[in-house]
C-alpha cells in the first residue's frame, strides 16, 4: 500500500513508539509547553524519521490521509476544535487502550460511527465494551525483543513496573503491591514510583538491561488491559508473577510462564518459592518470552496494522 500521512497523539509514550515501527509517517500533535497529551515527538523514546511533531496551530494546513484517535477528549473534542471539515472526513481509527471503567460490561463505547474503526488491543477489552455499530477489531500488542539483553535473576527481589501507582490507587494494585513488599523484597520503578516508596523511572531503553537482573516480575493490576510492561518483561525472560484478570488471564499460564491466581496470598508464596529457586525461576521466564516472541512479535503487530490502516483507506 502507499505511504500514508497519518494524524495521532502521544498518550501512552510505549505504545506510540511500537506503533510507529508501522512504515507510514505519523504527525503528532503537540501544544506549547507540551502538557500531557500534546507532547508531540519528545520524551525518552528513540524515535524514528517517520516519527513528526505538529503543532496544533499547523494542524488545519497539514495534508493528511487517516486519523488515529487514542482516548475521548482527542474524538470528542479535539477533531472539532483543531481539524478541518474536510479533515474530520479523512478515514478514521479509535485505538481503544483500556476495558470499560463505570460498568464493566453495559458500558456503550463514546464511538458510536459505523465509519470509524475501533480497535481494540485485547480481546477481552472488546468483549466487555458495548461496541454499537461501531465495527471493530482486535490488534494485540506488538513489542521489539530486547537485543544483547539476557536474564540474570542475580537480584533475590522482585520488580514491579507501574506508572503513577500511589495516585492509581487500587485499580491499579497499590494496595497488593504495598502488602506484599512486608511480605517479600520487591522494587517499583515508573513514573512517580519514589512517592510510592520506589526507585523512580527507567528510560524504556535502559528498561529491559535493568528488570533483567531481578528474580522475577510483580504485577498487582487489578484491572486494565494488558501492559506493555509485562510483555517487555517476558520478552527480557522474566517470569511473571501476575493477578489472573482481565486479559493476563490469558497470557500467563500458571506454573508453566510465570504464576497467575486471583488470591494475592497465593502469589506471595510463589515469589518466595522463586526467590529460593533461580533455576526454577529461570524455566519460567524462558517460557514466558518464548511465548512473547510467539504471540507478541513486532512483525505480526505491523502486519495487523497494515491490514487495519488499508482495510478503511481503500
Amino acid at each position: 500500500m502507499r505511504r500514508l500521512k497519518i494524524l495521532t497523539w502521544h498518550t501512552h509514550g510505549s505504545y506510540l513508539y511500537y506503533l510507529t515501527q508501522v512504515p507510514h509517517d505519523f504527525y503528532v500533535l503537540s501544544k506549547p509547553g507540551r502538557p500531557p497529551g500534546y507532547v508531540g515527538r519528545s520524551g525518552q523514546f528513540r524515535w524514528g524519521a517517520n516519527v513528526h511533531d505538529l503543532p496544533v496551530d499547523e494542524a488545519p494546513r497539514t495534508q493528511l490521509d487517516c486519523i488515529v484517535f487514542q482516548d475521548d477528549d482527542q474524538y470528542l473534542h479535539d477533531q472539532y476544535t483543531f481539524l478541518t471539515l474536510e479533515q474530520r472526513r479523512l478515514p478514521r481509527i479509535y485505538i481503544e487502550h483500556d476495558p470499560p471503567r463505570a460498568h464493566p460490561t453495559d458500558t456503550r463505547h463514546p464511538v458510536d460511527d459505523a465509519n470509524t474503526l475501533l480497535v481494540h488491543v485485547t480481546a477481552f477489552n472488546r468483549l466487555m465494551w458495548n461496541n454499537g455499530r461501531t465495527p471493530t477489531r482486535v490488534i494485540e500488542h506488538g513489542v521489539i525483543a530486547p537485543a544483547g539483553v539476557e536474564y540474570s535473576g542475580e537480584l533475590e527481589r522482585g520488580i514491579a513496573v507501574i506508572n503513577n501507582l500511589r495516585q492509581r490507587g487500587r485499580r491499579l494494585g497499590s494496595d497488593l503491591y504495598e502488602s506484599a513488599t512486608r511480605a517479600v523484597p520487591l522494587d517499583l520503578v515508573g513514573m512517580g514510583a519514589i512517592q510510592a516508596g520506589g526507585l523512580g523511572e527507567i528510560p524504556h531503553a535502559d528498561l529491559p538491561a535493568f528488570i533483567a537482573r531481578y528474580r522475577f516480575f510483580y504485577n498487582p493490576i487489578r484491572y486494565t488491559s494488558m501492559g506493555l510492561a509485562v510483555i517487555e518483561a517476558m520478552m527480557t525472560g522474566l517470569p511473571i508473577v501476575a493477578l489472573a484478570t482481565t486479559e493476563m488471564a490469558s497470557v500467563i499460564r500458571d506454573g508453566v510462564s510465570g504464576h497467575a491466581d486471583t488470591d494475592p496470598d497465593k502469589l506471595i508464596g510463589h515469589m518466595r518459592r522463586l526467590l529460593a529457586d533461580r533455576s526454577a525461576a529461570r524455566a519460567l521466564g524462558q517460557a514466558a518470552r518464548r511465548y512473547a516472541l510467539e504471540r507478541f512479535a513486532i512483525g505480526r503487530f505491523v502486519a495487523d496494522w497494515e491490514d487495519a490502516l488499508a482495510s478503511v483507506t481503500s
